[in-house]
């Protein structure tokens, strides 16, 4: 079955995950609306995108050096309360992001924090690339699109693949921690130094 537009509309109304997750999961179900709601709950991305709007003003600053001190990372990880970010699984989730990030030199945390100038640049080179390959112009868009999903992949943290478990990306990873404590868990920032580096 075709996963449609108003189908992913449908599950993200019910369950306030992102477009692409709710996608990914009615693919995955055939496009089982019930399936998909139960899949996203079992991965936890559902709870987590119903806690997204709370606050959270507490949290850790965590740090990551590179075996050779070559590379350091420092980053926010906020959550709502104090309990939450002295606890076993909220530390190892900031130390695991913070290791990810040395490791793959993300640009971003989410699709959100990507300039529209960046996106227009991106956006120009798969159209150009699609056309130079001589696929006809009523694709060349939709090829564009992928390209673009692919560099969301590739420079936002929240959809890399986690590099100790490229089976799930690293928003997932937040969104299990979120499910087990039962508290929004927001990556704020991070900032990635690399030795010698003058940007």
């Amino acid at each position: 079955m075709e996963v449609n537009a108003a189908l992913v509309k449908q599950l993200r109304e019910k369950t306030g995950v992102g477009m692409m997750k709710c996608k990914e999961a009615l693919a995955q179900v055939g496009g089982d609306l019930a399936e998909a709601e139960k899949l996203l709950r079992k991965q936890g991305v559902a709870a987590a995108a119903r806690k997204a709007d709370r606050a959270t003003g507490e949290g850790v600053i965590g740090s990551y050096i590179h075996t050779g001190s070559k590379i350091g990372v420092l980053v926010e990880v906020n959550c709502e309360t104090d309990f939450a970010a002295r606890g076993q699984d909220f530390q190892e989730l900031v130390r695991g992001i913070a290791m990810h990030i040395a490791a793959a030199a993300p640009r971003f945390v989410r699709r959100e924090d990507v300039s529209e100038r960046v996106l227009a640049d991106e956006r120009e080179i798969a159209r150009e690339q699609a056309l130079k390959s001589g696929k006809p112009a009523n694709v060349v868009e939709k090829i564009a699109e992928g390209k673009l999903d692919r560099f969301y992949a590739e420079a936002c943290l929240l959809e890399q693949p986690y590099v100790k478990d490229p089976e799930r990306t690293v928003g997932q990873l937040v969104a299990e921690v979120v499910a087990r404590t039962g508290e929004n868990i927001q990556v704020r920032r991070f900032v990635r130094f690399v030795l010698g580096d003058a940007a």
